[in-house]
């Protein structure tokens, strides 16, 4: 057994929530990946939990409160009186108006919340998420499935007791939503390993690297189709070894898209459920606060083989391939095996195309600072002051006439000659 205490949020309501008829996105994996974690026995070793819902003044930490109160009040019957809106926050086709829809996103959205708050409070070492991990959503802005985006509100729980925390994507594509909020900071960096070139949401070239503060804090990978476990695995081990060496952070965010697996509906990459887990197994190695969440994943039946396989991993457990009984077995016919074949495509990710590029990120990873730069304002009130820092909460009751009363103890450079 895990020796790591692991924590899995999980809110049976998940699953109810629907996109619409066609639509790839389904949040019914959750509750079939919740299943088989039930049915292999997993759920005994772990701690499992019902999110306690978020209020919006939580959301709003980084969405805009305009953005936040018009997904609380949209619903499909009124939609007709708020046409400039749903044009303004981008509301409609991809990011369709569904019943529920506020209440989905506080579902997903508390669970990735929650769990930071009890890697904060040093209760859990590993937290599950998988109903999380809705990476595109912007400030004032739904794009690609994604309302509101989960790992930035959980990034910014985190930074209440971390001083950096990093963010890692696996999903196929780029985390742009993620990267956009912490840009020009030095405390968050962020990692995404995405396909790049005519396609959604078409960011993440290796030359954006951040702004200002946060230059160099934004890393990415960008890749072509048909991308390998054997050249996936390497190039993730390196790049997160060397960035876990000069960024140092105190803090994981690991979003696991499982669009990345072979045979994904929207997704053009070749990873077999081992190759995209040996990314879980390898963040997991070193031994830091940890938050796994889910992302996208449009093959029905891979979605919840993958996410229990990581689950397993993140717990040290072997399970076996043949599936066990579970209310959506028919869904994993005809071989019923929890591991699937990856395809014969070709991969156009040339050996020199990713050394040369893993060259240049080493480059930028080499002008990171090695120690915090300012501290950024995370919309909470604890731990909002600078780690070390004592301030005097009576301020407020000094005379500004009188001189204060220095009762610091002297340093003895102030009384060098």
């Amino acid at each position: 057994m895990s020796s790591r205490r692991v924590s899995y949020f999980y809110d049976a309501e998940i699953g109810n929530y629907h996109y619409g008829q066609g639509h790839p996105m389904k949040p019914h994996r959750v509750r079939m990946t919740h299943n088989l974690v039930v049915n292999y026995g997993l759920y005994k070793r772990m701690e499992v939990f019902r999110p306690k819902p978020v209020g919006s003044s939580q959301m709003t930490r980084f969405h805009s409160d305009d953005y936040i109160n018009f997904l609380k009040v949209i619903t499909p019957d009124n939609m007709q009186d708020y046409v400039r809106q749903l044009q303004r926050f981008c509301v409609g086709e991809d990011c369709p108006v569904f019943d529920g829809l506020f209440e989905f996103c506080q579902n997903y959205t508390s669970g990735s919340i929650g769990g930071a708050a009890r890697l904060n409070e040093g209760q859990s070492d590993i937290v599950i998420n998988w109903a999380g991990g809705l990476h595109h959503a912007k400030k004032a802005e739904a794009s690609g499935f994604c309302y509101v985006n989960d790992c930035v509100l959980a990034i910014l729980e985190l930074l209440k007791r971390h001083q950096r925390v990093l963010y890692i994507d696996i999903d196929i594509h780029h985390g742009d939503g993620v990267e956009e909020a912490f840009y020009t900071t030095n405390r968050v960096m962020t990692a995404s390993f995405h396909k790049f070139g005519e396609y959604f949401p078409g960011t993440g070239d290796v030359e954006d690297i951040g702004y200002d503060d946060g230059k160099n804090y934004a890393i990415n990978f960008p890749l072509n189709d048909g991308m390998s476990d054997d050249s996936f695995c390497v190039i993730f081990r390196e790049i997160i070894g060397k960035i876990m060496e000069v960024f140092a952070p105190g803090a994981v965010v690991l979003q696991c898209g499982a669009d990345s697996l072979s045979g994904d509906r929207l997704g053009c990459f070749n990873l077999s459920i081992k190759g995209h887990a040996d990314c879980v197994e390898f963040v997991k190695g070193f031994n830091l606060p940890l938050l796994v969440l889910g992302g996208g994943g449009y093959t029905l039946r891979n979605v919840p083989r993958c996410w229990t396989y990581e689950t397993a991993v993140l717990l040290d457990q072997d399970i076996k391939d043949a599936l066990p009984y579970n209310d959506y077995f028919e869904y994993f016919g005809p071989d019923y095996r929890l591991h699937t074949p990856v395809s014969n495509m070709a991969n156009l990710n040339s050996d020199e195309y990713l050394e040369r590029t893993k060259i240049r990120i080493f480059e930028i990873l080499k002008d990171v600072e090695p120690v915090p730069g300012t501290q950024i304002q995370t919309g909470g009130t604890e731990n909002i002051n600078p780690v070390g820092m004592d301030i005097d909460k009576n301020d407020d009751y000094v005379d500004p006439d009188k001189r204060p009363v220095n009762d610091r103890k002297d340093h003895a450079a102030e009384f060098a000659s």
